[in-house]
C-alpha cells in the first residue's frame, strides 16, 4: 500500500481500474466526469510490482472528517485481503492527518464488507450514480 500522486502513471492506472470496476458495469464512464478536484485528494494504491491492483481515494469533508470513496480492487485479485488492507492503510493515513472520523457512501452490495471493518450505517438507503447506497461512518 502506498500513496500515489495525482496525474502520475499510477494515477492514470487507477482511473482505468475505477472505470472498469465502478462505472462500466452500471453504464457510465469515469472519463465523462470532471476529476480536477482530485488534485486535493489522497490516492491510496495497492500495488503488485508495477501493476496497480487496488485504489481508494480520500476526500476531506471537514476539519475532522474524511470521506473514503472510489474503492476498487481488480477482479482477479479479490478475496486476498487487498480491500481490507487498503481500508486499514487509509484509516491510519487519515489518523496521521488529524482526522477523527471516516465516512463513505457504500454501495448496497458492499455494506457487509464495511460492517465487518467497524463501520456503521447512518440513515437510510439513497441512490447515487443510479444504484442503491448507504452512508456509513467510523470513529478513528
Amino acid at each position: 500500500m502506498r500513496e500515489i500522486a495525482y496525474q502520475s502513471g499510477e494515477y492514470r492506472q487507477s482511473l482505468d481500474l475505477r472505470d472498469d470496476i465502478l462505472r462500466k458495469p452500471i453504464g457510465l464512464c469515469l472519463f465523462d466526469e470532471d476529476l480536477s478536484a482530485e488534485a486535493d485528494d489522497v490516492h491510496i494504491a495497492a500495488m503488485s510490482g508495477e501493476t496497480l491492483v487496488g485504489i481508494l481515494v480520500l476526500t476531506r469533508v471537514s476539519e475532522t472528517c474524511v470521506q473514503m470513496r472510489q474503492v476498487a480492487v481488480r477482479e482477479s485479485d479479490r478475496g486476498n485481503g487487498i480491500g481490507q488492507a487498503m481500508v486499514a492503510f487509509s484509516e491510519e493515513t487519515a489518523r496521521k492527518a488529524g482526522y477523527s472520523e471516516m465516512m463513505l457512501h457504500a454501495r448496497k452490495a458492499a455494506v457487509d464488507f464495511y460492517l465487518k471493518l467497524g463501520y456503521a450505517v447512518r440513515g437510510g438507503e439513497f441512490t447515487e450514480v443510479g444504484i442503491p447506497h448507504f452512508e456509513m461512518h467510523k470513529a478513528l
